[in-house]
């Protein structure tokens, strides 16, 4: 694809769609650089989250009107979220509470399965949801837990160490598909296929990659993946995929009169229905995107994958002048790639120290001006452990597709200040 020809995102209209960007902070326009925290949400998710409340509320499985409608859109909802992780049977995507719930919920299942002398192995790159659940459930199951590396020098995985963690004991690698921490986006792919080559399963952790490319698990291969709805502009309910044969044959901690077909063994108790009414227009969002792109009615699925290549090809000029800005300021040491030449191997996410200052307090005099950051371990701490960062952890500036070069600009501005 030639540069004339990719497409293109208009980020105004895109931010147009977002109320809480018109806020001030000090006389300044606020800048919400806290999205791997949680992105804004759009006015129209909102919409369908009051709407839901106001005129649909009831509980699912009843004969009357609203109870009707609220089936309705959960069956729309689950094709929806199908579409976005890419699998093609609804039926393997449950909603839950948020990830970290589901990731310990389908934990437990598996540690009935494992016995000792299995192995599971996590890695060093990830969020603790990705981590601390596999550790548990192993300990629970008399199953070993193995470590992979990471390569302090980028914050990449070693592949090489990886690979020599999976043996014929492995029952589980989980893996996240990038670091919410330092942007770091892993070859997931070749993670699935080194790893099944060993018999082992996969667990992905997309909630960090979800808001900046397309998830594909039919072509990754892997066997489970969660993500986050309030990540990707929608409220606060997790998702679960999981290969269909995979997810029947687990022992799901469910109540007795609750369904035991897919996908309700696994999404335990009522639902947030006004939640899974916001992701679903979460995801219509999105898809909007691509179709305002290409100015086709396209399928949801074709709609989403165009969106991502506008959002991916903005996020990546936001990159590219964020470290060039970052690296120029003496002060400042940028943790994982700063490679200009690789920027397809992470997302707009930024972790940084300075050199004379904590990060909480950077946090602190960056907020003063307007500018919203994280400080902390964001609860990468297998990463920050590994980089010998804690307690004190990094500062985080994550740009999404409604942040601009203008608000890159006026980063580096306040940072060249302190």
């Amino acid at each position: 694809m030639t540069p004339r020809s990719r497409p293109r995102l208009d980020v105004a209209a895109c931010r147009h769609e977002f109320p809480a960007l018109t806020r001030t902070v000090n006389g300044q326009p606020a800048v919400f650089l806290d999205g791997p925290g949680g992105s804004q949400v759009p006015a129209r998710v909102a919409g369908a989250v009051a709407r839901y409340l106001a005129s649909t509320n009831a509980n699912s499985g009843g004969v009357f009107v609203t109870s009707v409608e609220t089936d309705a859109m959960l069956a729309e909802a689950h094709r929806a979220a199908a579409d976005l992780v890419g699998a093609s049977d609804p039926g393997c995507v449950a909603f839950g509470a948020n990830m970290t719930t589901l990731a310990l919920s389908l934990a437990r299942a598996l540690a009935r399965t494992w016995r000792a002398g299995d192995e599971v192995v996590v890695t060093r790159l990830e969020h603790d949801a990705n981590f601390t659940p596999w550790v548990q459930a192993a300990r629970d199951a008399g199953a070993g837990v193995r470590h992979a590396a990471i390569r302090r020098s980028d914050c990449t995985l070693d592949l090489d160490d990886l690979e020599s963690k999976i043996t014929e004991q492995t029952r589980l690698v989980a893996v996240g598909c990038a670091s919410n921490a330092v942007g770091t986006i892993t070859p997931v792919r070749e993670i699935v296929e080194m790893a099944h080559a060993y018999g082992a399963e996969v667990f992905l952790d997309a909630v960090h990659l979800a808001p900046h490319a397309l998830l594909d698990v039919e072509a990754w291969g892997c066997d489970y993946l969660c993500c986050s709805a309030y990540k990707f502009f929608g409220p606060h309910v997790g998702v679960l995929y999981g290969k269909r044969e995979k997810l029947e044959s687990l022992p799901a901690y469910k109540l007795r009169p609750s369904p035991d077909a897919l996908p309700h063994r696994f999404e335990t108790g009522t639902q947030c229905h006004e939640g899974i009414a916001g992701t679903l227009e979460a995801i219509e969002y999105l898809a909007d995107i691509g179709r305002r792109i290409v100015r086709v009615p396209l399928p949801r699925r074709e709609a989403l994958a165009a969106a991502f290549a506008a959002i991916r090809e903005h996020e990546r000029g936001l990159s590219a002048r964020a470290l060039e800005i970052l690296l120029a300021i003496p002060d400042i040491e940028v943790r994982g790639i700063v490679d200009p030449d690789r920027l397809d191997e992470r997302t707009p996410t930024f972790g940084f120290t300075h050199r004379r200052l904590a990060p909480a307090e950077v946090a602190a005099r960056l907020a003063e001006a307007g500018i919203f950051v994280w400080s902390g371990n964001f609860y990468a701490l297998p990463l920050t452990e590994a980089l010998g960062l804690e307690p004190d952890g990094l500062v985080r500036a994550g740009f999404l597709h409604y942040n601009t070069v203008e608000e890159v600009e006026r980063l580096g501005e306040a940072l060249a200040r302190l």
